[in-house]
Order: C-alpha cells, then sequence, then structure tokens
C-alpha cells in the first residue's frame, strides 16, 4: 500500500484561509500494541454520508502500514490497525486535514445500551407487524366464509393463528412482561401491568375458543395491540436516547492526550486524566487546553469563545489563569496545572449538563399525569366487571369474556401514542423547517416558555467581525499582511479584499501585530500601539491600524453584524408577549451596541457559564420559563438548567447536545419553533381528550356485555387511528 496525495478541497474551499493545524494533541497515547500490530480508535465528528466514508477510509488506507480501516457512520468510530514506524498522529492528521474534527474515541456503556434498547424495540416491532400481517390473512378467511365455512376448518386456521401469536407474543412482547413483572414484585403497578394483561387474556381466550371449537379467536386483536404499543415504545426510547448525547460528546473533548514536562524538561505524552495538581503542562500552539492551568512563562494570544464568548482573541502571559476550552493561537506556553480533568472548568460544564439532565427528568409529562390517572381505572373497571356479572348469575366463560373485552377496550394504546405521533407529526413538521428536534417533551416545555434569554456571539450575530469602513487602495496592501493571519480581524480583511498575494517576511507579534515587506518596503498592521499612533479615538466596534512608509497611519473599523432576519423576528417575539434578555460573555460596550439593535432592554456582559447558570436559576425563582438560545460551550450549563433550549446549527456540538432542538435558517426558526410547540401541546390535549371520550362511550358498552374482544380490539385500534389522524392535521395550515 502506498502514500498518496489527499484530493478535493483541503481546508477552506476559497483558499482564503491559511492551512488549518491540527488541534496538536499527541494520540500516541491511545495507541494499543499487540506485537508488531497497533490499533488506534478515533471518535471523527462531521462524516454524515456515504460520501464522507468513503473518503476518509480511503485516505487514511493509503498511509504506509495500515492494514485496515474501518469507520462506522452511525456512531463516528473510526478503528485503525496498521505496522511499522507510521505514528498516530500521522493518522490523525490525515483526517483532519480532510476537514472533520477527531478525538480519542470513548466508550459511553449508557449510550450502549439505550441502542441495544432501541434496536430490540425496532426488531421486536417489525416481528409483531410481520405476524400481524399474516393473522389478518387468516381472519379474513374465517370473516369471509362465515356460515360457509366448516367447524374444522375454522379451527385449524385460528389454530394457525395462534401458533403464529404465541411466539410474537413471547419475544416481541417481552418488553412489557419484564417491565409489568418488576414493579408487581415491589408491590407497585404502571403502564405496562394492564397492557400486559390485556395481552395475556386476549391470547388466552383466543386459546380457550380454539380448543372449544369455538366461532371467534382474537389472535389478531392480541398482535394488533401489541404492534401499536411498540410503536409509541420505540418511538419514546429514540427520543430518551437523543436526550443523553451531551454527556457524551463532553467526555469526548476531554478525552485526549497533555504535554507533560519532567523535571529534565524532557516531554511526555500523558491522557489528560493523568494528569494532576502542580504538573507542569506544556499547551502547543494551535492546541486546546483540556485542564485549567496557571501561565508559568510564555506570551501568546488565546482563542476563549467558547468559554467566555469572548469573539476576539485575548493576549495572556505569566500568572494569568487559562481555562480547559480555551485555544492556544500563536506561541507555546507552559503552566502549572491547577487541577485534573475532574476539577476543571470542562467539568464543571459537565456538572451541569448533568444537574439539567436531572432537572428535566422530573418534569412531570402530559403522558404520565394521564397514565397515573388511567391505569387505576383500567384495572378496577375490568375487576368490578368480572365480579359484577358473576353476582349477576353469569358463567365463568361468559363474565371473563366481558372482562376481557373490557380490558382491550380500555387498553391505554390511544393514550400511549396521543403524545407520542403528536411529537413525531410536530418533529416533521420542524425538520422541514431546518430545525431538529432533539427531544420530544420539548415541545411541551417550549409551548409554556414566557422568557427568552440569548447568548450574544454566533446566536443574535454572525459571530464573525466584518469591515465596516471604506479605506480605499490601503485595503488591498494591508491584506498582504492579513492573508498570512489567522486573526478574526484578517480575517475581515481578507473577506473584503479576496484572494491574493502575501507579504514577504512577514512576522506577527501576540497582542500587537502584523509586519512584512510589501514591494520592498515595511509595513505594519494592528493596534495603534504597533503602528505608532499616540491619540486613539474610542470607536463602538475593534479596530486595526495600517501604516507604512508611503501610507499614513489609517484605522479599520470592523462589526460583528447581526443575523440578516434579526428585525423581522423579535418584532414577532415582541408581539407575541415574550419578555427577552442577553446574557453574554463578551465586552459591555460589544454587547450594548447589539441590544441597541435588536431592542432588547435587558442586557449583561462578561458573564462566565457559572453566572449564565445562577442567571438562570433566578429567573426560574421568580416563575419564568426560560428559553435559553446558544451556541458556545460556555452556554452548555445554561442550555441544559433552562426550561427549554436552542442552538444554531453553527454551535459547538457539546451545546447541540445539550440542548432540546438545532435550528437552521436564522432567528426566524425561533418564532417557528415556538409556534409549532403551542399548536403541538393543543393537539396533544385533544388527543387526550379524544381518547377520554372514547373510554366514556366504549367502556358502558363492554361492561354491559355488548362488544366480544374483537369487536373491542377493532373500536381501540380505531381510537388509535383517530388520534394519529388529529396529529397529522398539524402538517396542514400555517406556523
Amino acid at each position: 500500500m502506498t502514500d498518496t496525495a489527499l484530493s478535493g478541497p483541503l481546508g477552506c474551499p476559497s483558499g482564503l484561509e491559511p492551512p488549518t493545524r491540527s488541534a496538536g494533541s499527541d494520540y500516541s497515547a491511545f495507541v494499543h500494541s499487540k506485537g508488531a500490530q497497533k490499533s488506534l480508535t478515533l471518535s471523527v465528528r462531521g462524516a454524515k454520508c456515504g460520501g464522507c466514508l468513503s473518503k476518509i477510509e480511503s485516505a487514511v488506507g493509503a498511509v504506509p502500514g495500515v492494514d485496515h480501516v474501518r469507520m462506522n457512520l452511525s456512531n463516528g468510530k473510526l478503528k485503525v490497525v496498521w505496522q511499522g514506524g507510521t505514528s498516530a498522529n500521522t493518522i490523525v492528521d490525515r483526517v483532519t486535514e480532510l476537514g472533520y474534527g477527531v478525538s480519542a474515541y470513548s466508550e459511553d456503556g449508557s449510550e450502549k445500551a439505550a441502542k441495544r434498547e432501541e434496536r430490540a424495540l425496532l426488531i421486536s416491532m417489525g416481528v409483531a407487524a410481520f405476524a400481524l400481517a399474516n393473522i389478518m390473512l387468516l381472519s379474513v378467511s374465517v370473516w369471509g366464509g362465515h356460515g360457509e365455512m366448516g367447524g374444522d376448518t375454522r379451527t385449524a386456521l385460528h389454530a394457525i393463528s395462534g401458533l403464529i401469536a404465541f411466539p410474537v407474543l413471547v419475544f416481541s412482547g417481552r418488553h412489557f412482561f419484564q417491565s409489568a413483572w418488576s414493579v408487581l414484585k415491589h408491590g407497585r403497578a404502571n403502564m405496562d401491568v394492564p397492557i400486559s394483561l390485556a395481552l395475556i387474556l386476549a391470547f388466552s381466550v383466543s386459546v380457550w375458543e380454539t380448543l372449544a371449537d369455538g366461532a371467534h379467536a382474537y389472535f389478531d386483536a392480541s398482535v394488533m395491540l401489541l404492534f401499536f404499543l411498540l410503536i409509541g415504545r420505540f418511538l419514546d426510547a429514540r427520543l430518551r436516547r437523543q436526550a443523553h448525547a451531551a454527556a457524551h460528546d463532553l467526555a469526548a473533548l476531554q478525552n485526549r492526550s497533555v504535554n507533560r514536562l519532567g523535571k529534565n524538561q524532557s516531554v511526555e505524552s500523558v491522557r489528560a486524566e493523568d494528569v494532576r495538581r502542580g504538573d507542569t503542562i506544556l499547551l502547543a500552539a494551535g492546541e486546546r487546553a483540556v485542564i485549567d492551568i496557571k501561565i508559568a512563562s510564555g506570551t501568546s494570544t488565546v482563542d476563549e469563545s467558547l468559554v467566555t464568548g469572548e469573539s476576539l482573541p485575548r493576549l495572556i502571559q505569566a500568572g494569568e489563569t487559562l481555562y480547559a476550552g480555551t485555544v492556544n493561537l500563536d506561541h507555546p506556553i507552559t503552566g502549572e496545572a491547577l487541577g485534573g480533568t475532574s476539577d476543571s472548568l470542562l467539568a464543571d460544564i459537565a456538572q451541569m449538563l448533568e444537574a439539567g439532565e436531572q432537572k428535566r427528568a422530573r418534569y412531570r409529562q402530559i403522558a404520565d399525569k394521564a397514565v397515573s390517572l388511567y391505569v387505576p381505572f383500567v384495572h378496577t373497571t375490568a375487576a368490578l366487571t368480572l365480579i359484577a356479572w358473576l353476582l349477576l348469575g353469569a358463567s365463568v366463560r361468559e363474565a371473563i369474556m366481558v372482562a376481557v373485552a373490557t380490558l382491550i377496550i380500555t387498553c391505554p394504546c390511544a393514550l400511549a401514542l396521543a403524545a407520542p405521533v403528536a411529537q413525531v407529526v410536530a418533529s416533521g413538521r420542524l425538520f422541514r423547517k431546518g430545525v431538529y428536534l432533539r427531544s420530544g417533551d420539548a415541545l411541551e416545555r417550549f409551548a409554556e416558555i414566557d422568557h427568552l434569554v440569548f447568548d450574544k456571539t454566533g446566536t443574535l450575530t454572525l459571530g464573525t467581525p466584518t469591515l465596516m469602513s471604506e479605506p480605499g487602495d490601503a485595503l488591498e496592501r494591508a491584506a498582504y499582511l492579513a492573508r498570512a493571519s489567522r486573526h478574526p480581524l484578517s480575517r475581515a480583511i481578507v473577506a473584503a479584499a479576496g484572494a491574493g498575494p502575501i507579504a514577504s517576511e512577514v512576522k506577527e507579534m501576540p497582542g500587537l501585530g502584523i509586519e512584512g515587506l510589501i514591494d520592498g518596503k515595511p509595513y505594519r498592521l494592528g493596534s495603534a500601539e504597533w503602528v505608532g499612533v499616540d491619540a486613539v479615538t474610542e470607536t463602538d466596534g475593534p479596530s486595526l491600524w495600517f501604516a507604512g512608509d508611503d501610507q499614513n497611519a489609517l484605522q479599520f473599523h470592523f462589526q460583528d453584524q447581526l443575523q440578516d432576519d434579526a428585525g423581522n423576528a423579535f418584532a414577532e417575539l415582541r408581539r407575541q408577549g415574550f419578555s427577552m434578555e442577553i446574557l453574554s460573555g463578551d465586552a459591555p460596550q460589544a454587547v450594548r451596541n447589539v441590544a441597541d439593535q435588536t431592542g432588547i432592554p435587558t442586557w449583561h456582559a462578561r458573564v462566565s457559564p457559572q453566572d449564565k447558570v445562577d442567571r438562570l436559576n433566578l429567573l426560574t425563582n421568580e416563575d419564568k420559563n426560560v428559553l435559553m438560545v446558544g451556541d458556545g460551550l460556555n452556554d452548555a450549563g445554561a442550555l441544559a438548567m433552562a426550561h427549554a433550549s436552542l442552538a444554531p446549527g453553527g454551535a459547538m456540538d457539546v451545546s447541540q447536545s445539550a440542548s432540546d432542538a438545532v435550528y437552521s435558517g436564522g432567528l426566524s426558526s425561533i418564532v417557528t419553533v415556538l409556534n409549532i410547540a403551542r399548536r403541538t401541546k393543543r393537539v396533544m390535549l385533544q388527543n387526550f381528550g379524544l381518547a377520554a371520550a372514547y373510554n366514556m362511550i366504549a367502556v358502558p358498552i363492554a361492561v354491559t356485555g355488548h362488544v366480544t374482544p374483537l369487536i373491542a380490539a377493532i373500536a381501540m385500534s380505531a381510537s388509535s387511528l383517530i388520534v394519529t389522524l388529529n396529529a397529522l392535521r398539524m402538517n396542514w395550515g400555517t406556523d
């Protein structure tokens, strides 16, 4: 196998962005060796299709020595096996060069268990559907031959139906039987108890009728009931699994290696979890810190946007604290570890995420409230029906048949579907509007929102500064220097000037600016101090100065612009009566400018992740139902703690995982989410009302012995169909 050059666009397709460095982590600590064979398992982010899979496997497979490479698109797991002297970092670099994020793979037991449960339910649902189709064919034959079909033939068809239904009930019904048995052992009951009773009794009565050569058997009813119930159970499992993705993403962010300096200044690559307080850490240029450190030596600029929300790089030096999540942009620095990964800012955010999940788990959903009232009603009604018929002189068989029909007709199938089917239809409508809903029960919380809290950078604004001044011919010369820098303000100059050449002998000084030669003449781009300007006028936004031998000092003005649809979105939110505020880690002046432009009266600047959580708790104590909208790592804790939360599509993975929904298409999507959520809640309440009305009509008919178990099953299925059709109405109309 030979190495080959990568094909296709690398880095920025426009060619305006300098080559991006790898995150700088050393992955050799994660290599497993067995004889001459080495293996490495990575978690790849951003791979979404078969084209990505082919691209990654081909590129990694071309690395010298690689024997085996296999990627799983569903979980992003990439396993590579190789021999020889190829380093793990070479493999990682090959993936990052393709434009994908990489971290060491972290096994998540709860995630795997949730996926196993979801897959088991899907298989059980498929088995039930297949059996139901076959049993219904036999039942149609029995119904069609009524009055003409002989008793032996009818009994034979019933027996075949029973032989099909029995293994299906055992296999697909185990999800309900196991749950019911587990609570009955402790003297309690849940919704699975009446479901299990209905399934077992319907099947038992059918066996009885078949052995007694009866005219009716109800194997089709029991399997149909099972199939409908499995649909609701599968949807619920899928939504629950998505709710736990945030912790997994955060663990992946921390699962990296760290360069630790020994006593003789030797560099040792160790897992982040092995770092202890007092260890000396080397943070390379381009590397993200995964533990909190106090700078001991070195000066550099750092990107703290994911930690504080500050959109511009900050100059740091000895004595300052660097928090986990910060990216070192320019020069290597060394520092003293202030603790391990469990004591870092990332760990604090993880605790906030956990606290948020527990808080949401305590939230009682509409369906839970309805079920808590409904289950005792079902049990009591069926038991009283059996006793009443026996007291009235009916035979045991007749009394049991009426009780079974009552149990089937009151089976909480429509109740179980009422909320999930409405949530699924709403999820589909939101998806077509560019919103990916991660938690079905979040729709109930979205519908209760009365106060909105926004992060600024990347949420209300585009997150990247734009050149506002018109410097004329100086722009092209400034771009000669700017093209060599990754500073956001330099990127804004390049975006305005376009592609072109780079100055020679370029040097970038941390916190000051860039200098270089253009046509043999020296020029500087950076702070006023860097270009020799003494008197500086305060500006509303960030600025850069440009000067040279034949160029007087010229100031470039920048501004982080609002999202295009901000005006219409906020006008609609105000019209609907929502109160709003901004929580940002950015500088006060920048936050004030955005607040003035959007008309949001309340704003807070320079707030930490913990400050955001504290503010949300304060609002909650004031009986506000808060919707948090944010995109950064510093917003993750607040996103998890809020009553409901939204993250834009460009948000960090952890923030997307911590939120209830991810939107694209601008701020107008927030209005869409809130409108559809309120409509979904109305439909769910209508469905519960329909289920209640159905029971008010059907139960008296059943307990008085006017329906057979088959008619009861058809009525139960019809009630499920009605709530489904009612939910489908959400696909029409305006939002």
